[in-house]
Order: structure tokens, then C-alpha cells, then sequence
């Protein structure tokens, strides 16, 4: 069973969103979708300064099994990147909701709120 931290808003595409303060969240991939890839290798990050797009690729994550894109969980501007994921990619697996979050972004706080809570995305995976 994947943890699923009650505190965290999460995407269809398996992002996590954490609120930091208004306007500004950090995003990671979920514990089931760190399960699902298998030991992660390699990891894109998306720009500073970037712009993103909702459900629309931003970087790039590859696994022992595949590469798979990663999608921004909400539209905004990229404002840091977990640059020490390069050199710790396994962190994504290890550590999905602390050490390996990939990104923060500034974005609309009503496009937070349309994210999955827990509960939502529990039964999304079926769990």
C-alpha cells in the first residue's frame, strides 16, 4: 500500500502538491508512481523561470524499465528545481515526499484547490 500523506494535494498523473505559501507549492511524484517506475536513474527537471502548463510535460523521469515524462500539476512559472536530484535520482524512490521533490512553481491558489484530496486520489489508484 502507497503512502498517501493527508496534507498534499495530488494530480490524476501522480504529482503531489504541497501548499509552501500562497501562491507558491512544491511538486514531487507519488509514492505509487515511484512504485510503478521502478529504481529511477535519470531525472529532466524543468527550468527556473520556466513557464508550465497543467497536465503538460515539464521534464523527464527514467526508471530501469522506461522514460516518463513528467507533467506540471498546475499552470504557472517554475521558481526552483531540486537541482540535487541530479546527482541523487534515487531519491525520488527513497525519500518521494521530502528529499525528492522536483520542483516549485507559482501558481493560481483556485487551480490548487480543483487538485485531488487524499481521499480522491486514493480511490483513483485503488486504494
Amino acid at each position: 500500500m502507497s503512502q498517501v500523506p493527508a496534507q498534499l494535494r495530488y494530480s490524476p498523473t501522480h504529482e503531489w502538491v504541497a501548499q509552501l505559501t500562497p501562491g507558491r507549492y512544491r511538486v514531487g511524484i507519488t509514492d505509487h508512481a515511484q512504485e510503478l517506475l521502478g529504481d529511477v536513474v535519470f531525472v529532466e527537471l524543468p527550468q527556473t523561470g520556466q513557464a508550465v502548463q497543467a497536465e503538460a510535460a515539464c521534464g523527464v523521469i527514467e526508471s530501469v524499465k522506461a522514460a516518463s515524462d513528467l507533467y506540471s500539476p498546475l499552470s504557472g512559472e517554475v521558481v526552483a528545481s531540486n537541482a540535487e536530484l541530479t546527482d541523487n535520482p534515487q531519491w525520488l524512490n527513497e525519500d518521494p515526499y521530502d528529499k525528492g521533490w522536483i520542483f516549485e512553481i507559482q501558481a493560481d491558489e483556485k487551480d490548487f484547490a480543483q487538485l485531488l484530496d487524499v481521499a480522491a486520489y486514493q480511490n483513483s489508484i485503488g486504494e
